[in-house]
């Protein structure tokens, strides 16, 4: 009698260990999760990009990224992945103690059977943007006209004072537009701003004047190397670019939505922005 209690228990033992074993291989099973995206270019060093499924309405990360080279395979819980509804892709601190998706999220799109198309629209739609500028230097430190008008640029129609003129949506929290405008050694910035009647977050190259109602920059101090001061503005490409907040990149992000070119007119003469709607950020993530 003792014998077949020993061995009953000995099977109940076997039966629960084989049980344990079967959950566990279930809950460690995982399938590939491809990331073939176009257009992304690399963060600045304290940041990185993270892939997230959307399961039951919650974010799951799928894993973090540097390398803007694709295609991308990352290994996720079998599972929440079939369950999946939504990718999203986020910019986050390398060193990030919040374990939910930052504010800047870059791209998502709904999975369609085994594949998610993904876009930007996640950040706003720029299908119908458009915009202009004038070159005038309202920081020059004499407040008067000097006959330097090509050496400031400002994002608007002139007049006293300069209105907005742009067609942009509103972005979202964790996202600035910022004004560029491409000098000899690169591009140059001109501030951020989020909205269009006020002037933008800085002047670094701007002279002593308060500048106008506008977002925009003179370009007479503070050269960076391998720039000449004043800036003559004419024939130099313009752009306006969408940028992460916060950003530790010199440079502008991806996301361009509006490039011209200076002419040789200055105020009252603007000149137009076009559309750079193959700046904007694409891909496929497909599910295995």
């Amino acid at each position: 009698m003792i014998k077949k209690t020993v061995l009953r228990l000995l099977a109940i033992s076997l039966f629960a260990v084989s049980c344990s074993s079967d959950d566990d291989d279930n809950t460690s099973a995982t399938s590939d999760l491809t990331l073939n995206l176009q257009g992304l270019e690399a963060l600045g060093g304290d940041f990185v990009y993270e892939g997230w499924i959307i399961v039951d309405g919650q974010p799951v990360s799928t894993g973090i990224f540097s390398s803007v080279t694709f295609p991308q395979t990352f290994s996720v819980n079998s599972e929440q992945l079939e369950s999946a509804t939504t990718f999203v892709l986020s910019i986050e601190p390398a060193v990030d103690p919040d374990p939910a998706p930052a504010a800047t999220k870059v791209l998502a799109g709904d999975f369609n059977g085994s594949s998610a198309s993904v876009n930007t629209s996640i950040i706003g739609d720029f299908s119908n943007v458009s915009g202009a500028f004038f070159l005038r230097t309202p920081t020059d430190e004499t407040g008067a006209n000097n006959g330097n008008d090509e050496n400031g640029v400002w994002f608007g129609t002139p007049g006293m004072p300069p209105t907005p003129n742009f067609a942009l949506p509103t972005l979202p929290a964790g996202w600035a537009y910022e004004g560029w405008v491409v000098g000899d050694s690169g591009p140059l910035s001109t501030g951020t701003f989020t909205v269009f009647n006020t002037m933008d977050s800085a002047a670094p190259f701007s002279g002593a004047s308060a500048g106008p109602p506008v977002p925009g920059e003179d370009f007479f101090n503070n050269a960076p190397t391998g720039e000449t001061f004043p800036l003559d503005v004419r024939g130099r490409t313009v752009v306006i670019s969408v940028e992460p907040v916060p950003d530790d990149s010199l440079a502008p992000f991806a996301i361009k939505p509006l490039v011209g070119t200076a002419g040789d007119e200055t105020a009252p003469t603007t000149h137009d922005f076009g559309p750079n709607l193959g700046s904007l950020p694409t891909g496929m993530v497909t599910r295995n």
